[in-house]
């Protein structure tokens, strides 16, 4: 059994207030919950109104297959453009 971890730092330059950043945040789990076989849930930043930090979690039992899967979700937050990718770290346990 493999446990891939993944943090990321987004930055969200349009949001004056903490309901516009919930509204993106919300938009954007939605979407890679409906997409992709990750828990995804915001862990950090909870009270800045234009930083998030976003926790996404899948377990396999491939470490190949996860790390692609959490990958292809990297690039899908980056592609959505609705917040700016600051960062990510990515953990993979075995």
């Amino acid at each position: 059994m493999h446990i891939g971890v993944c943090t990321v730092y987004l930055s969200i330059p349009e949001s004056q207030s903490l309901k516009d950043k919930r509204q993106v945040i919300k938009g954007l789990i939605d979407r890679i919950k409906n997409r992709f076989n990750v828990a995804v849930a915001e862990v950090d930043a909870l009270d800045a109104h234009q930083r998030s930090v976003i926790g996404l979690v899948s377990i396999s039992n491939s470490p190949q297959h996860l790390n692609q899967m959490l990958s292809r979700t990297i690039e899908f937050i980056e592609n959505m453009h609705l917040a700016v990718l600051l960062d990510y770290e990515m953990d993979l346990s075995y």
